[in-house]
């Protein structure tokens, strides 16, 4: 069966398209007895509008497009959330891109965005795209950065100090006795990786008998923890770890995994801190230590900044938000 139109719901209400239009558009220029056989129209021919079209015709789009790491990872989910509590009341569409930690992806999400001029973009940066957000900003659409601050400052952003946790993450470590730390993650390019682990590494050279031991990573999920730890059980016993720091939780769960496996005690023999704090860190087998992001405070407050940039592009001041992260300590180090 054909879509219904404009012209038929014209045609059968006995008005013209532009009456249609307004009553769509403008109803308060249409008498309510009209207003009336239109809406019989509407109802009788299932006609549907396309605001998509509409708007895309008047240059804008009231939808927000948004771009996370790795929609996997439960913190991206609670970031979401956040965002997604906040435009709800505004009556705004979010539109999730997921990266995957993958620049291509990124791009292809930023092309997407473009084509279809929505009104503003939220992202976590994966590749260097600041040339594609001065773009997008020269073009019309608002940008704001979570989980990460523009280096040039450029652009407003909502982050969570990086430098803090990885640091309180270390130092805990530290406190438990621990020497040699693992830390599990990457790819090290990535700026959440690049802070964390140049946190740690001031933390243990600054406590005077801590050492730091990288193991890079591919991308930061359960799979990628797992080969991380095998890593570090290759080394001779002397040369391991007896503590490890995972960039993140997903991370730590696979580390846990891959050295209960293996027998060694936890942590006993290996203390583990994740990064994140997400709802399966407290329901491992061995509950995981970790730092606590505000995840959902973080999506609520960058949605509002952006909100705000899209209502004064030309009048905004460039902000940045930065939230403060907390340690969680659990049995994976406390039994230490």
């Amino acid at each position: 069966m054909a879509v219904a139109q404009v012209r038929d719901v014209a045609a059968l209400a006995g008005v013209s398209p532009a009456t249609v239009s307004n009553a769509l558009n403008h109803p308060a220029k249409v008498s309510p007895a009209t207003l009336a056989r239109i809406q019989a129209a509407i109802d009788e021919l299932g006609y549907i509008r396309n605001d998509a079209a509409r708007q895309l015709r008047a240059g804008t789009n009231h939808a927000i497009g948004m771009i996370v790491l790795d929609i996997a990872n439960p913190f991206f989910t609670d970031v979401a959330r956040g965002v997604e509590d906040v435009l709800i009341a505004e009556s705004r569409p979010l539109i999730l891109g997921n990266s995957a930690q993958e620049p291509s992806r990124e791009t292809s999400y930023l092309d997407l965005f473009e084509q279809q001029r929505m009104s503003g973009v939220l992202i976590t940066p994966v590749g260097d795209v600041m040339d594609r957000l001065r773009r997008l900003r020269d073009r019309g659409t608002s940008v704001v950065l979570v989980d990460r601050m523009s280096r040039a400052k450029e652009f407003s952003s909502v982050s969570i100090d990086d430098k803090m946790g990885g640091r309180i993450a270390t130092e805990h470590l530290l406190e438990i006795g621990r020497r040699r730390i693992g830390f599990i993650g990457g790819p090290a390019g990535l700026a959440q990786v690049k802070t964390r682990l140049a946190a740690a590494r001031t933390a243990a050279e600054k406590h005077g008998s801590g050492e730091i031991v990288f193991v890079e990573t591919e991308t930061m999920n359960a799979q990628a923890g797992r080969w991380g730890a095998e890593q570090l059980l290759e080394l001779p016993r002397k040369q391991r770890p007896d503590a490890v720091f995972a960039a993140n939780d997903l991370v730590a769960l696979g580390v846990l995994q891959a050295l209960t496996l293996a027998g060694v005690r936890v942590p006993d023999d290996i203390a583990i801190i994740g990064y994140d704090d997400i709802e399966f860190a407290a329901s491992a087998a061995i509950p995981l230590s970790s730092v606590r992001q505000p995840a959902q405070q973080l999506g609520s407050a960058a949605a509002t900044l952006l909100l705000d940039v899209i209502a004064d592009p030309a009048g905004s001041t460039v902000k940045h938000t930065t939230l403060k992260p907390e340690l969680v300590v659990r049995r994976s180090t406390a039994g230490a």
